[in-house]
């Protein structure tokens, strides 16, 4: 889509913005990997809440994550989908951060700012739970649906807040980040998860200083967005590590010195290979994995540097899995921690990271590997996705 036809559909929102119910079409996941286009019926918002046009999607590891069945917060039937950008079409009462025709991105963490909330007032966390209650539930704040059917009127549930597989939503007022209006929402997109996640773990959760050693597991999109993070704040020595060594040649691109396929260590494991090449031969100052695997975390805080080394664990694991360790491991120095969204704060961080990017302090493009268009399409990112080569495919509704 142009730059034309957003400001197009804006003036038209501004002029003739209704609060009557919407018919579109979805992408509705009925269970287990069964996704399928419907017509859908989208209610008005209500107090506190924001209708948008959705204009475009990038796919996430993490919708694929909840379809498969392996998110235990999964709920059917459900649109998916939380990475993208949008255009306000509607506000619910009281709502007074954005208004119809602002350009917006979803956000999965919402932030209240209320003075009441000591998660949104302490620089220690971005976890508001003021709505985490009902999101987990697939609902709206009142414990409702904003979405429907259109052949049989029966619910469809939300998901992560957000439900962005759709060409119009509903979301929490709380959960909304306005960016300037010039900005590509195409790239803006990428900031409502996963490479903003993997920024945020290198410069909010790790605090990676100058001049350290970095090891990254997995170099997917949020992988990628570690070593383009960590190379920023000047770490002196950055490894990659995967199994497709397709994914090599960007990695070095992006500030990796050397990458490592497991597969070619035969049985020794991956922290021994990793321990042993290390500057120092006692591991790496920080380590991060974006796996989501329960062995992989394991390598990752046993590969971190005796003494200080810190492993950030940013991948979700699938639901019962469990890590082990010895307690040597921490015994001898080792911490290990995780990270939500990288711990920024949603609604000040989107329009933040958002004008480093158009002032070219922040490069995305080339995290956008695959385009589509239509909703219907996205059973071709999701395909592109699992192939191996794709790291963000941007669906465009418009």
């Amino acid at each position: 889509f142009s730059q034309l036809a957003i400001e197009k559909l804006s003036r038209t929102h501004r002029s003739s913005s209704t609060m009557e119910p919407i018919k579109c079409k979805a992408m509705v996941a009925f269970g287990v990997n069964d996704l399928r286009e419907e017509e859908v019926i989208v209610a008005p918002p209500k107090a506190g809440e924001v209708r948008m046009k959705v204009m475009c999607n990038a796919l996430c590891h993490t919708d694929i994550y909840t379809l498969s069945g392996q998110d235990p917060e999964g709920l059917f039937p459900s649109i998916l989908g939380h990475e993208a950008g949008c255009v306000v079409e509607a506000v619910g009462e009281g709502v007074t951060s954005v208004k119809v025709g602002d350009h917006v991105v979803p956000g999965y963490t919402p932030q209240c700012k209320g003075s009441d909330c000591m998660f949104c007032m302490s620089p220690k966390t971005n976890l508001c739970p003021k709505i985490r209650g009902t999101q987990g539930k697939g609902v709206m704040p009142d414990g409702t649906s904003r979405f429907t059917l259109a052949k049989d009127g029966s619910t469809v549930y939300h998901f992560m807040g957000c439900s962005t597989f759709a060409e119009y939503t509903v979301l929490a007022e709380i959960s909304i980040a306005k960016i300037d209006p010039a900005a590509s929402l195409e790239k803006a997109c990428l900031f409502g998860c996963g490479i903003s996640t993997g920024l945020g773990a290198v410069w909010n959760n790790a605090k990676v200083e100058p001049f350290s050693s970095v090891a990254v597991f997995g170099l997917g999109a949020v992988g990628f967005a570690v070593v383009q993070a960590a190379k920023a704040v000047g770490a002196s020595h950055i490894v990659g590590i995967d199994v497709n060594p397709n994914k090599f040649e960007m990695a070095k691109k992006l500030g990796c010195d050397v990458c490592y396929n497991p597969k070619d260590h035969g049985d020794e494991p991956m922290q021994q290979v990793l321990v042993k090449n290390s500057p120092t031969g006692f591991g790496f100052d920080y380590t991060f994995d974006c796996t989501g695997n329960v062995n992989v975390m394991r390598s990752a805080l046993e590969a971190a540097h005796r003494g200080w080394g810190q492993c950030c664990l940013v991948g979700v694991a699938a639901a019962g899995k469990e890590i082990a360790t010895r307690p040597f491991q921490f015994i001898t120095g080792r911490r290990c921690f995780g990270t939500a969204f990288g711990g920024w704060k949603t609604r000040d961080a989107i329009p933040m990271l958002t004008d480093k990017m158009m002032k070219g302090e922040i490069a995305v493009d080339h995290f956008i590997t695959h385009r589509f268009n239509g909703v219907g399409e996205t059973t071709k990112a999701i395909d592109a996705l699992h192939s191996g080569d794709c790291l963000r495919a941007v669906v465009h509704y418009c």
